[in-house]
């Protein structure tokens, strides 16, 4: 099997109204036709949790003010994976593009190289 080598991290919020056609659509649809592209190994959503931690000897309550509330975690063969046509073209599948994509903000793209 093939070994991860890069994490890329898509986060953003959603308009609360389209926030259960967000995830039905992210989940019945969006995974799965990226997991479909050659060199996306997996994929995992998250939604974030109040945090609270020991930290310095206090128990602390950490905001993360303006972080978005919604991620997915892709692990990719190569960097290359993101400019692929099968990319491409699976992104604008289904009705991400038009029934989902137009109703999120606060969007962040990150890769990060695997060590």
């Amino acid at each position: 099997m093939a070994k991860a080598r890069f994490l890329f991290i898509a986060s953003m919020d959603v308009d609360p109204e389209k926030e259960a056609l967000f995830n039905e659509v992210y989940d019945t649809e969006h995974v799965p036709e990226l997991l479909k592209v050659p060199g996306v190994l997996s994929v995992r959503r998250a939604v974030s949790v109040p945090l609270t931690m020991s930290i310095g000897g206090e128990k602390k309550t950490i905001v993360a003010e303006g972080e978005p509330r919604y991620s997915a975690y892709y692990e990719l063969e190569s960097a290359e994976v993101l400019v692929s046509d099968a990319w491409a073209k699976a992104v604008e599948k289904g009705r991400w593009p038009s029934q989902v994509r137009p109703y999120t903000r606060n969007r962040r793209h990150v890769l990060r190289k695997l060590t």
